[in-house]
């Protein structure tokens, strides 16, 4: 079995970000601006928190996956490419959480 990826992810939405928004919920939304984008990952984001505090793993997992796509729903809105995240992530990791986020306050 083939793993899924968010590449794999990323490649649907900026396909689909180029269908009819009447045949694409993603073009719907993509349609709708950055600010609709954003707030539908809001409300996935609080919905899975809800889901975490809840003790649900099941909607916790389903939540998650919402999360995930309107993350990259609004970065395409953004023209922020996954790539450009994933090495921001990558250089992170160099070094511990801690010593980042201490290095992010120093600015």
């Amino acid at each position: 079995m083939t793993e899924f990826t968010l590449e794999d992810l990323n490649a649907i939405i900026h396909v689909r970000a180029n269908e009819s928004a009447d045949a694409s919920y993603t073009a719907k939304l993509l349609g709708k601006g950055t600010n609709k984008c954003a707030e539908k990952l809001g409300e996935e984001a609080v919905e899975a928190v809800i889901a975490a505090v809840t003790n649900d793993p099941d909607s916790l997992k389903r939540e998650a996956a919402d999360v995930l796509y309107h993350l990259l729903v609004l970065l395409k809105s953004e023209n922020v490419k996954l790539s450009e995240v994933m090495a921001e992530l990558n250089t992170r990791t160099s070094q511990s959480g801690l010593e980042e986020k201490a290095s992010r306050n120093k600015s």
